[in-house]
């Protein structure tokens, strides 16, 4: 065992330990988007908010919030830019709005933090919904467009990117479930959408290689596991497939081999997908057991549901299942790139659960790394509580708790353990004592 204070399980010298954010989630003062629109409308908002305050950083408080970053030794901060806020109009730039991004970008470098900017997460000028948003073809171009300017106008403080965030659950949310705007549910539709993310993604990368060629560009991966009820049962593991090939394979295989597959296309090639991320961005969450249902046809015969007996986070969010960060790193190895967390995390009001999550998934990271896994940093969702989509602020997912009628900002226990972790750079056998005593005898002395 490791001496007293020392990393039990020792995470790699140059590991990025950090957190994520967006920016319709933090910033407050929205511009007009298509989720501020879809905000005013009444029972939209789980707990009735909406984003105008969210966590005041457009008004400055994002210095607040970094400096606790900092003090948790953070090195390494997954952002957002308001794609609404810096093209308010189709062709007009607000240049305001590039100089407070720039000034949010010092403030990171100053304290020692490195910024990963995400260029489109989630939300949409509400002049491109208007056009159709990402059902229009024509929004491949707009978003290349948007990005050269972004990375003309913030690239000398920006080295790490990322393209667009999760274009699977983007999606499925909006276009084939309907439970975010413009709530549409058609198939046909939600792959057109993911096949016009992935080209733009595409694009983007080759017009930020052009503006910036020592810059690293990923896109932040959700993956979802589905694992079969009854492992022995060949209708069970064949729905469990059919959710995993839909759901994760489509968009993981793209930026790989260039290879647009049924339903997105005909297998088409498009040259410009080929190899084009230089990191895999890994969001992982939870996973669902799949039962093999006649029942459901439109979810090509799977039933989902999680496992019963397992621990859950809050409100039956889904079960907390570290073992699948490792599963789904190993399945990672094999694209022979680099590979960052950019999101994992849970919601938990009364920060219970979460340092126990923290040990656990961290604990299942570094059994990945110690295979030879190429992981490189850690972006743990989220660094304050933040306006969570449809949620508002009732799931509450931050290292750092925030009073939404005051603004104040406390360091969670979670947000101590994370400093802890970060200072010895690893897991201590204390921890693993306190948090996770199960893993101890699995540990290798």
């Amino acid at each position: 065992m490791a001496p007293d204070g020392e990393a039990l399980l020792r995470f790699p010298e140059g590991f990025l330990w950090g957190s994520a954010t967006a920016a319709h989630q933090v910033e407050g003062q929205p511009a007009q988007s298509d989720w501020w629109t879809w905000e005013q409308i009444p029972g939209k908002i789980r707990d009735g908010n909406t984003a105008e305050r969210a966590c005041e950083w457009w008004a400055g408080r994002y210095a607040q919030d970094l400096d606790l970053a900092q003090s948790m030794g953070h090195n390494a901060l997954r952002l957002s830019v308001d794609w609404a806020r810096l093209e308010p109009q189709e062709g007009q730039w607000d240049q305001s709005a590039i100089e407070r991004y720039r000034e949010i970008l010092r403030a990171l470098r100053s304290r020692g933090i490195e910024p990963m900017v995400t260029l489109f997460h989630f939300v949409s000028p509400l002049w491109l919904a208007d056009k159709g948003g990402w059902t229009d073809e024509a929004t491949i171009r707009r978003f290349e467009k948007f990005t050269e300017r972004v990375v003309e106008s913030l690239g000398d403080l920006v080295n790490l990117w990322c393209t667009i965030n999760e274009p699977n659950v983007y999606a499925t949310y909006s276009y084939l479930l309907g439970i975010w705007p413009p709530e549409k549910h058609s198939f046909t539709t939600t792959f057109r959408v993911i096949r016009h993310q992935l080209v733009a993604h595409a694009l983007a990368y080759r017009a930020i290689h052009r503006l910036q060629p020592e810059a690293r560009v990923g896109l932040a991966q959700h993956l979802h596991l589905f694992d079969p009820w009854r492992p022995d049962s060949a209708l069970d593991r064949a729905a469990a497939r059919a959710q995993d090939y839909l759901f994760n394979e489509l968009v993981l295989s793209a930026p790989a081999d260039g290879i647009l597959r049924p339903p997105l296309a005909m297998n088409v090639k498009v040259p410009e997908l080929v190899d084009s991320q230089d990191y895999v961005g890994l969001n992982y969450y939870s996973r669902d057991m799949v039962a093999f249902d006649l029942r459901q046809p439109g979810m090509l015969f799977g039933r989902r549901f999680a496992m019963p007996g397992a621990e859950y986070s809050m409100d039956g969010w889904g079960e907390i299942y570290p073992e699948g960060l490792y599963r789904l790193l190993k399945r990672l190895e094999r694209y022979g790139k680099p590979i960052y967390v950019t999101e994992t995390g849970l919601p938990d009001n009364d920060d219970s659960k979460r340092p126990r999550f923290l040990v656990t998934h961290l604990a299942a990271m570094h059994r990945a790394i110690a295979q030879g896994v190429p992981v490189k940093g850690l972006y743990f969702w989220s660094l304050v509580d933040n306006f969570e989509w449809k949620e508002g602020f009732a799931a509450r997912f931050g290292l750092i708790a925030l009073d939404i009628t005051t603004g104040q900002r406390t360091l969670t226990a979670s947000g101590r353990l994370f400093g802890e972790i970060v200072r010895a750079r690893g897991i201590t056998e204390a921890m693993l004592h306190r948090y996770a005593p199960e893993l101890i005898e699995k540990t290798p002395a």
